[in-house]
Formats: structure tokens, sequence, C-alpha cells
């Protein structure tokens, strides 16, 4: 049953991305809404990340396994997201401009967000816990805008709408089958390997929060979205001390 659960629970967290997508296409959403949900599902990663990812690696593996697992995680999503960008570098944007962008590329950017993600939530009902509600709604909130935008961009760009969904519910599937992954693979797993791995998803959330979406936010949101990032923070916090 759990491990049904973490597959639940991680096309939960995918599926936003379907809903953005469609909201994306048959919405006129402004680009200042988009930033404003983007800003707290931001703020209320960076809480997931330390209080909830970073806090169990710790618990479970030291210093030293945390340390090495947030490390792999940065530098694993630094290269792949050089890489992608290269080819879609404009991946999330709601203006067109993917249009000389591979979709190809697009949908594996989508997977390299979304799956350290979608591990963690499996992940979070390892030792029979119950999945981590801050984690999921971190997830859901920073999925919706990333679905929205590109989804609007995609069609900008010439992309039918049957096209656009199809990719989106086939990364929200992923999604899922990166969270069942998560809990299958790590459930009989030292705690060492268990606290690197969930480290390591801290470490490329926390990179890619860093070098996408909160640029982006900011961008189309302007300084409020700092104080919008605060309270979707505030609110993850008071999920993981509720837990």
């Amino acid at each position: 049953m759990e491990a049904l659960a973490a597959g639940f629970w991680g096309f939960v967290g995918g599926a936003a991305l379907l809903i953005g997508a469609v909201v994306g296409l048959y919405a006129n959403v402004s680009r200042r809404i988009i930033a404003v949900v983007m800003a707290v599902g931001a703020g209320v990663l960076v809480a997931s990340v330390a209080f909830e990812l970073m806090e169990e690696a710790y618990d479970a593996g030291g210093f030293g396994a945390a340390s090495a697992g947030l490390i792999l995680g940065a530098l694993a999503y630094f290269a792949a997201d050089g890489l992608v960008s290269r080819r879609a570098r404009d991946r999330k944007r709601s203006e067109g401009q993917q249009e000389d962008g591979s979709a190809t590329a697009i949908t594996i950017g989508a997977l390299m967000d979304g799956i350290p993600e979608s591990v963690a939530i499996g992940a979070s009902l390892i030792g029979g816990g119950s999945v981590s509600a801050a984690m999921v709604a971190a997830v859901f909130l920073s999925n919706v805008p990333e679905g929205l935008s590109a989804a609007a961009g995609m069609r900008k760009a010439g992309h039918p709408a049957s096209y656009v969904l199809g990719l989106w519910g086939a990364v929200a599937v992923a999604s899922a089958l990166a969270a069942l992954f998560g809990y299958l693979f790590l459930a009989g797993a030292p705690s060492g390997v268990v606290a690197t791995i969930q480290a390591f998803a801290a470490g490329a959330i926390l990179t890619m929060l860093a070098s996408t979406m909160m640029p982006e936010a900011y961008e189309e949101g302007g300084a409020v979205v700092g104080l919008v990032t605060t309270g979707g923070f505030l609110i993850a916090f008071v999920l993981s001390r509720l837990e």
C-alpha cells in the first residue's frame, strides 16, 4: 500500500504540470500572476529542502552523507541544465520562445526538474511514515506555473494543444514512476544511501531554484516576489511542524 501511495502522491505532484498546461492553453493568465505562484512554490520548496530533505538526510547519515549528496545533486543539475539549455534555453517561457527549441529538450528539462522532487516524495514514506504534506505542496505549487508558462509558450510557438497536453501528461506519469522508484529502491537501502539520495534531491532542487525558478519569478513579478516567497516558506515551515 505504501508503494501505491508513493506513486499516487508523485502523480499528484506531476499532475500539477498538466493542470498548469491546461490553464496556459485555454486561459489568459497574466505573467505577474504566474510569477507570484512561482514565488510561493519557490518559498515552499526552500523550506522543504531545509526541514524535510536535509534534516532527514542528516539524521540518517550524518554530515558526510548529507554533504556529499547535496554537492553531487547540485553538480548533476548544473551539468544537465547546461546541456538542456543549449537546445531549449527558454523552455519555461510563456511568449513562444520555444519555437527554436527541441520538444525533447523541453521534456527532458521538465523531467530534470521533477524527478528529484518525486523521488523525495516517495522517500518520505519509507519506514511506514506518512507522506510529507509540505513536500507535496511544494512540488505542486512549483509545477503549476512551470506547466502553465511552458505550455503557453509552446502553443504560441506552433505546437497543437493535443501535443502539449500529451507531453505534460507523460511527464506526470514519469513523476509517479519516479516517486514509486524512490520508495521501492530506498525502502531496503542502508541509511547512508537513503541519506545521500535525499540530499542529492535537495541539491538538485536548490540549484534549480537559484538558477531558474527564482530569477524567472523576479523578472516577471518584480520585487514583491520576495515577500511572496517568504510567505511560501512560512507555509511550508508550519506544515512541517504540524506533521
